[in-house]
């Protein structure tokens, strides 16, 4: 068994050969954005008009996206169909790093969006959300006299 030591370049090697044990424990593989957070990948904001959602997507059929608001939360999901062959005697998969099937992403909304002004479009592999705010909640403007 390795004794853990105190001198910092000690430390840190048993650091990474722990996260890889961890890794291994649990099937996590490593990504770009460090441990996979879920997909598709989601960037959320706003502006005082509206919320702006934009997943990254890129391969799937619009008609297979599923965009829904309801009761304060947007909900997205669909379905990406794998490419490879299918693993059997006759052929082989070395490497799969492309998420494939089903997947489900949920937003909490502000309160002061309205679900009844919702736009959605795909394009070049991002599915951009738009939700109006309500006009009761957009900042205006008071003139002083």
């Amino acid at each position: 068994m390795n004794e853990l030591s105190l001198f910092p370049r000690d430390l840190l090697a048993e650091m990474d050969r722990l996260q890889r044990r961890l890794m291994q424990a649990f099937d996590l593989s490593p990504s770009i954005r460090g441990f996979a957070r879920g997909y598709p990948a989601l960037n959320a904001g706003g502006t005082p008009e509206s919320a702006e959602i934009y997943a990254f997507a890129p391969g799937l059929d619009p008609a297979t996206i599923e965009v829904q608001v309801e009761r304060g939360v947007l909900s997205i999901s669909g379905e990406r169909k794998s490419e490879l062959p299918e693993a059997d005697d006759k052929s082989t998969v070395h490497v799969n790093e492309r998420f494939a099937g089903r997947f489900h992403r949920v937003v909490t909304l502000a309160d002061d969006l309205d679900p009844n002004a919702v736009h959605a479009r795909y394009r070049d592999g991002v599915l951009h959300v738009s939700i109006k705010r309500k006009a009761a909640a957009r900042p205006r403007r008071i003139a002083v006299e």
